[in-house]
């Protein structure tokens, strides 16, 4: 994605004219490719429609790679369809699980991070890539209570799914606020140790207090827009590590086109700012 450091939103259906119609700087858009595992139809062309004129990035839900099983047969089949038909700036998935059975479940779940699941994930990460002849891009997960039976710390966990199969790390900067909060770290201390030089995208979204628990639990509900806390965390990573691509997720509450362009515009702009800051140590 290195021919397009700049800021993208999430593409959702009710905006697939206004986003056909953009001439916005560097604007790339984000799918999942679970909504467009189909043979054609009015989907598939309106998502060729945009692509032909934006970036494009496939974002799944559903591999379920740090589960038992390998990845479904059938669900890489589709996948690598769509790389090739829509040749993406990037393909990326979650540290999690939802398949168990043959039986899909309805969110992405945590597991334990011991070496025998660092092995499977590995595994199974590879047998995407082999599927689709491309590396992914994995994301840190939200996190909502403590887990027993850790064996590795997370950042040490995803630094060694890098080197062992040879992926890419997509840095969920919500999902860092999120975790911090729920589980009582300190998120821009955990945020300086993630391993930057494998980050090859990065996302940006809101969140909202359980209906429950109200500000004890956060949860990553990307129905809000971005709030002033995660910008700050994004404003200390691009200090650090400089400009990645970033994406601005709304799930959601979808707000009109024009609103999902103003926080893209705003990463954009902290993004500038990085790579200002960057050529000008560089000049000195």
């Amino acid at each position: 994605m290195a021919e397009s450091i700049r800021a993208g939103v999430g593409l959702k259906p009710e905006h697939f004219e206004a986003a056909r119609a953009a001439r916005e700087p560097g604007l790339w858009l984000e799918v999942h490719p679970e909504n467009y595992a189909m043979a054609g139809g009015p989907r598939l062309a309106a998502l060729e429609a945009v692509r032909a004129r934006h970036g494009l990035s496939l974002h799944g839900v559903s591999l379920s790679l740090a589960g038992e099983a390998p990845p479904d047969a059938a669900a890489l089949q589709w996948l690598a369809c769509l790389v090739r038909r829509f040749e993406p700036l990037c393909v990326s998935e979650h540290l999690a699980w939802s398949r168990v059975g043959g039986h899909y479940l309805p969110d992405l779940l945590p597991f334990a991070r011991t070496s025998r699941a660092l092995a499977r994930t590995a595994r199974h990460v590879a047998q995407v890539q082999e599927a689709i002849g491309r590396p992914i891009a994995i994301e840190n997960p939200s996190h909502y209570l403590p887990l027993a039976g850790h064996e590795w710390d997370e950042i040490d966990f995803l630094d060694a799914l890098v080197r062992r199969s040879g992926c890419r790390l997509l840095l969920d900067v919500n999902n860092v606020l999120v975790s911090a909060h729920n589980l009582g770290f300190d998120a821009a201390a955990w945020l300086d140790r993630f391993p930057a030089q494998h980050v090859a995208e990065i996302h940006l979204a809101g969140h909202s207090r359980d209906p429950a628990l109200g500000e004890r639990l956060l949860v990553d509900s990307h129905d809000a827009p971005v709030a002033p806390e995660v910008w700050a965390l994004y404003r200390r990573f691009l200090d650090r590590a400089g400009a990645r691509p970033t994406l601005v997720e709304r799930d959601a509450n979808i707000p009109s086109w024009p609103e999902l362009l103003r926080e893209a515009r705003q990463a954009r702009a902290l993004m500038d700012d990085a790579l200002a800051q960057r050529c000008g140590e560089l000049a000195a």
